[in-house]
């Protein structure tokens, strides 16, 4: 037997045993109650999301569903229902397997099997799926989603778009529109299987994410457990990225990776990666701040370290900035995306400037100033930007210095509550990283409560639409006592361990 042919039979024994490992890990995530629990809570996910609230009219479901006589208020009552069960039994397996994660159980057979339900599912608690089909459709057809918006294409990817999305061009970069164009194409051009398609790199991305997250937090001296349980079993990036097949999940996953390359010294290849994923979706590009700094702090503002820090830092920037460009000019499209960077702030989200905003200007209109109430509007948005601008300069100066990660986690998060729109899924982008920056009690503490309560948030605002607004404060009355249990046996936990160690 000659040495390569060695060489390839233990390469097959190799693989045989991984898989024989993996089918264990599945399996004996399985046999957990929690793990259990939460797939159902996926599936009834999945149930309920066949609602009239959430399904184009030209979803395949329909005729289905009006052949059984579910288009009507009971049939979105019960679909509302499962949701909010849905959602709740996730948020209680994912309470239950805090303590059990990575000493009874693996994180990534959860994910897994968590995920499946909903990959034949409708897009979850967002339309944002169906315009990305929209506008790979817009691509198929020789037009540019920069210069033309969805509703110059009439017909089915037009109609299952969100109304206002119809009307305005794309705010997302040249990367992204391609991959909704070879999506479409991999779908044979049907528009509500274009939209499915759309979770094909969202699991790429919460892949990623799953995979080196964990990795990172060992090499950082965090926590690999509490890593892997907020952030690769967390119900919201089950629900928003998974379910939603927001782009956000294939953004982070890069994010992740870039991370991952410049903690083993692959500076070049961390930087061109955050240009790539700053070409999925523009906010990758503050990662080139850590990418420069990771295993190179910049200790003093002596001149000595900060002309060194500088000039990773530039060096970093042009590296991810000419990437972003050479992928741009590559694609033919351009820089469009500019001249539609306020269409997020089109639709009155949650954050708190805008909501504030909105509130005042609904006040002054109803006192007869729509001129007035327009403009506080206007000027309590840009009063978010500029704080988030000069918070993010002071992060950057102060703890970004020596712990770039921390920086660019408290970044994405002050980005998020400053901006012109916040989604729940925009809370990911720091949100995910929070557990290495090793958090508090207290900290960790709020953060889930925030999880928590966007995901009532998405339970009622299904329950909104469905005309079952009762179900929706349901819905967050359920999550409010899941949460506290929650907190109260987290606390007695933390009390026994103390007494253990003591």
């Amino acid at each position: 037997m000659t040495q390569q042919t060695r060489s390839a039979g233990n390469q097959s024994q190799l693989w045989r045993a991984r898989i024989r490992g993996y089918r264990a890990d599945i399996a004996r995530a399985w046999e957990y109650g929690p793990v259990r629990r939460g797939l159902v809570g996926s599936a009834l996910l999945f149930l309920g999301s066949l609602s009239p609230a959430y399904l184009p009219q030209n979803s395949p479901w329909w005729d289905s569903m009006r052949a059984l006589g579910l288009d009507n208020w009971p049939a979105k009552a019960f679909g509302t229902a499962l949701v909010v069960a849905g959602v709740a039994l996730l948020v209680e397996a994912w309470f239950k397997l805090r303590p059990a994660l990575y000493h009874e159980v693996k994180h990534w057979p959860i994910t897994l099997l968590w995920s499946l339900p909903l990959l034949p599912a409708p897009p979850i608690f967002s339309h944002d799926a169906y315009a990305y089909a929209a506008e790979g459709w817009l691509l198929r057809n020789g037009l540019n989603p920069y210069t033309n918006a969805i509703s110059v294409l009439p017909g089915p990817f037009a109609d299952q778009a969100a109304w206002l999305w119809r009307y305005t061009t794309a705010m997302y970069p040249p990367l992204s529109l391609e991959m909704f164009h070879g999506l479409v194409v991999l779908a044979g051009n049907n528009p509500y299987y274009s939209a499915l398609a759309m979770r094909i790199p969202a699991l790429l991305g919460v892949g990623l994410i799953a995979y080196f997250l964990p990795r990172l937090a060992i090499r950082m001296g965090a926590d690999p457990q509490m890593t892997a349980w907020f952030s690769t079993i967390n119900p919201l990036v089950i629900i928003d990225l998974v379910g939603g097949a927001h782009n956000d999940g294939l953004m982070m996953g890069l994010v992740v990776l870039a991370l991952w390359l410049a903690f083993n010294d692959k500076f070049w290849w961390a930087a061109i990666t955050v240009g790539a994923a700053a070409c999925i979706k523009q906010p990758a590009i503050l990662v080139f701040y850590a990418v420069a700094l990771i295993n190179h702090p910049w200790l003093t503002l002596r001149w000595r370290d900060t002309s060194l820090a500088l000039r990773r830092l530039v060096l970093s920037l042009a590296v991810s900035v000419a990437t972003f460009v050479a992928i741009s000019l590559a694609s033919g499209l351009g820089f469009g995306w500019i001249s539609a960077a306020d269409v997020p702030g089109k639709v009155i989200t949650l954050a708190p400037f805008t909501l504030l905003g909105a509130g005042l200007k609904s006040l002054l209109e109803s006192l007869g100033q729509p001129v007035a109430g327009q403009f506080a509007m206007d000027g309590l948005r840009y009063l978010g930007l500029s704080i988030t601008v000069v918070m993010i300069g002071w992060l950057a100066l102060g703890v970004g210095r020596r712990r770039p990660v921390t920086f660019l986690s408290w970044s994405y998060l002050v980005f998020a509550f400053g901006g012109i729109a916040l989604n729940s899924w925009y809370l990911t982008w720091g949100g995910l990283l929070l557990p290495l920056t090793k958090p508090t009690e207290r900290i960790t503490g709020t953060a889930v409560t925030v999880t928590t309560v966007l995901l009532a948030y998405g339970a009622g605002n299904l329950a909104w639409r469905n005309d079952a607004v009762a179900l929706g404060f349901a819905a967050l009355a359920l999550m409010l006592v899941l949460l506290y249990r929650h907190a109260q046996d987290r606390k007695a936990h933390l009390e026994a361990h103390e007494r253990t160690s003591a």
